[in-house]
């Protein structure tokens, strides 16, 4: 029944809407669902339509949806939100639905989609559909299909999924500033076949960068390349859930890369076969393995494998900077050089003062230095035998037997069988003196007497 609460609601959308067809303007708005929590939500099991394995979205959650006249309907709000990278750090971001990146959409192939974007951004906005197939004015591009979704409108986007795969949504206005800012999010669409490249537990997460001075909540929107946090789905290590997988279960991840540079993810323990791309699925014939992935900008990549070791196993982009945190660029190497003499003249001016860095950086993950609010360690978090020395994209794939087939809980750091684990070695180490350049060798020389063909005159 139309009421009145619905009729203005109605209204509203109707006033702001251009992308509107016959078809939804008797249509309510679907109430919009918010998360605020930065943990990773359960996976949200179709409850109609067609049945598909949910996604898992590190660090994030699937945005709910309601059947109406044959269409899936989907809500998301552009808006600021404020995201927690890791305890102790917090952005002022602009994202969907109270989160940075936004919540991810799951369908499946064949259904007709409709998609109400409210902006609650200071500007207007859009929405583009990145990867995904559809007719030319739902594509999202600010002023070339469609005018600019002004700040306290809503628009409505439809259209019929014609490929499964993974895909991803950004802005295309104020591109630069918007996506600099966290507007982005994952866009699932499972094949119509519910066993067709079906796995056991399926996870997905954007791999985005920012630009935040120590103390400071909102990013730079104008560094090009020199970023000093770089997150999975807007979140550092140790703040990055684990990703939590039952042995012998078969699992997909899905990686989309909406920052300024590619990103070799790396995943330890295990070769696995490249499966899809933002461009569709990777018949099985050219399937490649491998065990780090490069994923380009703008594009996704999903590789899987069969969880069949146990165990903790790394997995982080394999650019030794971003696994760090809020890094300064200036700061100076001070490798091999002795502070000592140094530090005793600074100390009469500065008592808490501390030199750091001639023999390397690790010891910055064991230290408390004293830092502005709001910021973090460049390397940090702690693990069973001491200091993970790390930050950024990284966090662990925990392989464990007897996990319920829908248990996504941190189960804990591995214990590891007796025997194997690296150890000391207490015996006595011997090595050779190194020898000098100019040290002839005590073994003689040995020559050569070998008769020439009459007539050769080759070196052969």
């Amino acid at each position: 029944m139309l009421n009145r609460r619905n009729f203005i609601g109605t209204a509203a959308v109707l006033a702001g809407a251009t992308l509107i067809s016959g078809r939804s303007q008797a249509a309510s708005i679907p109430e919009a669902q918010t998360m605020a929590s930065p943990n990773m939500q359960p996976p949200l099991f179709p409850k109609e339509g067609r049945e598909y394995q949910p996604v898992v979205t590190l660090n994030g959650w699937t945005l709910p949806w309601r059947m109406n006249g044959g269409w899936k309907e989907f809500h998301l709000v552009a808006e600021p939100v404020i995201r927690e990278f890791a305890k102790g750090m917090k952005a002022h971001l602009w994202g969907y639905n109270g989160q940075s990146p936004g919540p991810t959409i799951e369908c499946v192939e064949g259904d007709k989609v409709r998609i109400f974007v409210t902006n609650r951004l200071p500007e207007h906005t859009t929405i583009h559909w990145h990867g995904i197939l559809l007719p030319n004015g739902m594509d999202g591009v600010g002023g070339l299909n469609q005018p600019q979704i002004p700040s306290g409108k809503t628009f409505v986007y439809e259209f019929v999924m014609k490929k499964s795969g993974t895909f991803m949504y950004h802005p295309h206005a104020d591109e630069m500033v918007q996506m600099a800012m966290g507007m982005m999010g994952f866009f699932v669409v499972h094949p119509k076949e519910p066993n067709l490249y079906r796995v056991d537990r399926d996870f997905v997460f954007l791999l985005n960068s920012y630009d935040i001075d120590p103390g400071a909540y909102v990013p730079k929107v104008m560094t090009m390349l020199d970023f000093n946090l770089w997150t999975f789905n807007s979140r550092v290590f140790p703040g990055i859930d684990p990703i939590v997988v039952r042995r012998g279960d078969r699992v997909r991840i899905r990686v989309g890369n909406l920052s300024m540079t590619n990103h070799p993810i790396h995943m330890h323990g295990y070769d696995f076969a490249v499966t899809c791309t933002d461009g569709g699925w990777v018949p099985e014939s050219a399937r490649w393995p491998e065990t780090t992935i490069d994923v380009p900008v703008g594009a996704m990549r999903a590789f899987e494998f069969v969880a069949t070791e146990p165990g903790d196993w790394a997995i982080h982009c394999h650019k030794a900077h971003h696994t760090m945190n809020a890094m300064g660029h200036e700061v100076k190497t001070f490798i091999g050089v002795n502070q000592r003499d140094l530090v005793k003249r600074i100390t009469k001016q500065i008592p808490d003062y501390m030199a750091m860095g001639s023999a390397g950086m690790a010891e910055m993950g064991e230290m408390e230095m004293p830092m502005p609010d709001n910021t973090l360690p460049m390397m940090t978090g702690t693990g069973p035998f001491g200091s993970l020395e790390m930050g950024g994209m990284f966090t662990v794939v925990k392989v464990r037997d007897g996990l319920a087939r829908n248990d996504y809980g941190d189960p804990g750091w591995y214990q590891h069988p007796a025997g194997t684990v690296s150890y000391e070695y207490k015996g006595e180490v011997k090595t050779a003196p190194p020898q000098s350049p100019e040290k002839k060798s005590d073994t003689p020389a040995i020559e050569l007497n070998v008769k020439k063909p009459k007539g050769h005159t080759g070196n052969h």
